[in-house]
Parts: C-alpha cells; structure tokens; sequence
C-alpha cells in the first residue's frame, strides 16, 4: 500500500494552502492581543481560478470568507486578509463559501486548511501509527486558495457513509467491492463519513484513501472511535494520525444554500475510567465553533450537522459511549434554525429520532437526527455471497450499504441504497411466531412464499423490516380477495431472519455480533379465518417524505 507521507503538510501541500515566501502588509482583520501562550496566525483567501495553487503579486483576495481556528470565526477584509490566533495542535481553515470550490490534494482530500504543531506529536506519546510531525514555526502567510463554481447548484446529491470500518486488507477490499464501487452511479457530488472510517488498523488508511480518488468524487470524514491512536497514552493526542492524514477534526463548508458542519463527538477517556475508554462529548471549543458558524449563515440556509456518535439511540440512551452528553447544548444552538438536521453513525443500526423540548430543541417542531446504516453492517460477519463479500445484515436486520441526502434549496430527504442488489430492496417481509421470533416458514425471509397450516396460522403474524423506516413511517398490510387493509404496529423486535443467520453461522460472525431488537419493523397477526389456497400479501410502506414501497408474499395455506 502507498506509504503516508511524513507529515500532513508536506511541500506540495504548503504549495497549494501557504504562500510562504509572501508577508502580510497592513491592515489585517484587528482581534486584540492574542491570549498568554497563543500566537496570531495570518494570511488571504484569494481567487485561484487559474489552477495556480499559490497567491502571486497579483492574486485577487476574495472578501467575506469565514476561517476558523476550530472556535473562533473571523470574515476576510475586502482584500481577502484574516487573522487568528493560534496554539500548537490547532488547525486553521477556510469555510468554502457557495459558489466556490477548494482544491483537491493528490490524496483527493479537499485542500483547505494548516496545521500548527511545531514541535509535532510528542515522542513520548508516540503510537504504533504514526503521528504529526514538527510544522515549525508560523509562516509569514497562511493562504488558502479558492476556485470559482459558477455553475454551483442549489438543487444536488450528497453521499452519506458510515463505519466502513475494515480491520484487515482483506476487509478493506469488501469496502471496495460492496460501497466504493456503486459511488458513480448514485451521482453524488461529494460524500461525507460519518466515522469508523478504519476498524483500529490505520496503517490501511493509505490504501483507503488511494480508493477514494478512484470514486472520482471529493469525501470528507469525521472521526470515529475506531480511528483513534488506542495506544497514544494521552487523551488529547488521541487523533495525532487523523490530523496527519485528515486534517481538522471538526470544520464547515458551504454548498448552494446548505452549510455543512463536521464535528469530533468521540471524547478519549484517560485511564481508568470505567466502560470502552470514550464518550460521545462535543465540547465548549466545538461548540463555540458551531456558535460562531452559525452567526455568518443566512437564517433561510439548511443546517446540515454531521458526526460519529449519535445524539441519541434506542439500544442504550443511558451508555455515555452510544449518546452524546452535551447534545442539549448543540440542539438549543441548532433551534435557531428553522431548517436543520443531523446524521451520526457508530451504532451499526438505522434509526431516526425526532428530538424536541426535553432535548434542547424548542421549536414548534422537533429536530430531525439520523442514525445512518452502517457500510460494514454486522462488522463484515456472516456466511459470503457469491463475490466472497460478507452478507453481514446488521444486527436490526437492515442490509448494509449508505444513504444519499437530496438537497433542494433548504429542503432535504434521505434515501437508503443497500449494498447487494444495487439498492433494489427496501422491506423485508416474513411469517414468525409470536412466542419466539422463529420463522415458521424461511423462505419467506427471501421474499419468495411460504406454507402454512391452518394452525400454523392462529398463532403466526406477519413482520415487516423496513429497512430504512422509523416512527414517521406507516405500514400497512393487504391479502388479496379480501376487503380493506390493516394497519400495522411498530414492534420494538428482533428481525427473525437477521437472528437465524447469525445463529446458523458462528463460526463467520464477529464474537459480539448478536441480532438486536430493530426500530424499524412492523408486525401484525394474520386475518382469521384463511381458507386453503395460496394468498397474495402485500405489504405497503408511506415514509415522511410522501414515498411509498411495497412488498409481496405469497402465503399458501394447507388444511
């Protein structure tokens, strides 16, 4: 696999986002005296249309432009100057305005941001992977190039992965085969990850990222747990080898009339502290970032906030290392926006929570949050299909595979795509038993038909796994011949099927890996009565978007 480069800012790289030999004239944005132990960094955004990569005597500055130090937030002046200060370990970025695109490295990482760590990643705290190393002293201008997009739409798709999560070379080529290669054919513009990008191996990132030029699309990332330095020693260098290969842990940019923020919710405990040795905390610094962000963004603009650890979740909302303590926070920052939402990752289940009052949020209207289906699924478990790729449904029984965020205006929906099938499937439907969640007939679980007896069916109801839906999603069930249709509930259950594939194959599943009851399936008994004969079921999905889905069974009946 390609090497990492030594440090996160390598010549090439201060080529495209420093103008070294250049020194600021006056007039530069004034901020007061920089606190005790912070230096003032300082330098232009300037119109690089041309494809330069370097701010030369006759560069345009570009005007109005947000750069951040990851909490403060300060405009260029009319020539394109700012200034912050800075202490070492800090990132200073632009936020790509509308209209505007950054570079890309050769990595294909957007080019949009320095890192000032002079001395590096301490050596006593070294990690099996490697770390920052010394950026020196400031240079004299920090420039940050941008590129006109006059044909920058209002109306795009957005790709929105989560824990693709590969622990071995091997797995790495699963990300490849099942998620990286249907990125060109959902035309997406670019995509954001939403965390567990590598599962505890960092030496694949480079492999990863040669992956990610391929899709021919820019990605940005947030961190996720299974992207720390585990054995770095210090709690605050835990993210020393994201930041090399990275960059920030947390920034923002702007597309049409969306602004995006990505935060680093994925706080490393020190030692001794009891649990997996991380909570979900986003942090004062994060949140004046969000704060100070929010003050420069039109009120009619969609806030679109992205993470690793969800907000909340349905498995555990007490476990401090599955929900974000300080979310009230975030989400009384976000009621100030009349259109927001956000999406995490990290639980390898798809869920949707509508949070209001009691969570921070007041408005007349909750706050969409978005727990994205996980790439990997049950961490690449289960019997392989034919291309030798893990099936590895989730442990709520959702298929693995992505989501993609339509933006039109400041108006959003989400749609899944799963894996296998190119996305073809969006229901599961299945005859069980009440009394153990077994499936009384698992063919069915293949959207194929089953047979029953008439005992068999006083005691059998139906369920329902809509792999993407949630508590706005409405499910309700037809048998062909008969008059009407039911309604059906939402039962907090295991998927039988997701529980028989695991249970019939140990020896490929993940020693953790266990079905768990899902927060999106449906169920209902059978109508009584059901005559001998086959009977077509067919089942009908209404999301909150309007969309509607529909599934079919061919029950047969026996006397």
């Amino acid at each position: 696999m390609p090497p990492f480069r030594p440090s996160f800012h390598d010549p090439s790289r201060r080529e495209v986002v420093a103008g070294l030999a250049a020194v600021v004239a006056g007039g530069s944005i004034s901020l007061g005296r920089a606190d005790a132990g912070r230096e003032v960094a300082r330098g232009y955004v300037f119109d690089d249309t041309g494809g330069r990569g370097a701010r030369g005597p006759t560069s345009a500055g570009v005007a109005g432009v947000m750069v951040s130090n990851g909490r403060d937030v300060v405009l260029t002046d009319r020539d394109g100057r700012w200034q912050l200060p800075v202490e070492s370990g800090d990132s200073v970025f632009v936020i790509k305005p509308p209209g505007w695109s950054t570079p890309r490295g050769a990595d294909g990482l957007p080019a949009f941001s320095y890192l000032h760590q002079p001395e590096g990643t301490p050596a006593r705290y070294a990690s099996q992977f490697a770390g920052v190393a010394p950026t020196g002293p400031l240079p004299p201008s920090i420039d940050f190039p941008l590129r006109r997009a006059a044909d920058e739409q209002t109306r795009f798709d957005v790709l929105l992965v989560a824990d693709t999560q590969p622990g071995s070379a091997e797995e790495l080529s699963y990300v490849r085969d099942s998620i990286l290669s249907l990125v060109p054919s959902t035309g997406a513009l670019f995509a954001i990850h939403h965390g567990d990008v590598m599962g505890d191996d960092l030496s694949l990132l480079g492999r990863y990222l040669s992956l990610l030029v391929a899709t021919g699309i820019p990605w940005h990332h947030c961190p996720g747990n299974h992207d720390m330095n585990l054995d770095s020693g210090a709690s605050s260098l835990a993210f020393e080898t994201w930041k090399r290969v990275f960059g920030p842990t947390a920034y923002a940019f702007q597309h049409g009339t969306v602004t995006f923020i990505l935060l680093n919710n994925v706080e490393r405990l020190e030692p001794g502290f009891a649990g997996r040795g991380y909570r979900g905390h986003i942090g004062d610094r994060q949140l004046a970032f969000v704060e100070n962000v929010l003050r420069h963004v039109p009120r009619d603009h969609l806030v679109v906030v992205s993470m690793h650890i969800p907000l909340v979740g349905y498995e555990d909302p007490t476990n401090p290392a599955d929900t974000t303590g300080d979310r009230h926070r975030l989400l009384e920052l976000l009621s100030e926006r009349p259109h927001c939402v956000s999406f995490a990752g990290h639980s390898h289940t798809t869920e949707h929570h509508y949070l209001g009052r009691s969570e921070g949020f007041v408005r007349s209207y909750p706050h969409h949050h978005h727990v994205l289906t996980a790439a990997s699924g049950s961490w690449w478990s289960g019997p392989k299909d034919r291309r030798g790729i893990p099936h590895s449904d989730s442990r709520d029984g959702s298929p693995k595979g992505f989501h993609v965020l339509s933006i039109d205006g400041n108006r959003y929906e989400t749609r899944f795509v799963a894996a296998e099938d190119h996305g073809a499937r969006a229901m599961r439907v299945m005859i069980g038993c009440d009394r153990t969640d077994a499936l009384l007939a698992p063919s069915a679980s293949r959207g194929g038909g089953c047979q029953l007896s008439r005992i068999e069916c006083e005691t059998a109801r139906l369920l329902v796994n809509v792999f993407d839906g949630g508590p706005r999603t409405r499910v309700t069930l037809e048998i062909e011949g008969r008059s009407g249709c039911s309604e059906m509930l939402r039962d907090a259950v295991r998927d039988p099927y997701v529980a028989e594939l695991f249970a019939s194959h140990p020896d490929t599943c993940k020693p953790w890996v266990s079905a768990t009851p899902s927060s999106h399936i449906w169920t209902a008994p059978l109508p009584a009565g059901l005559a001998p004969g086959a009977h077509r079921v067919r089942v009908r999905s209404l999301d909150e978007y309007g969309r509607i889905d529909v599934g079919h069974l061919l029950l047969e009946v026996t006397a």
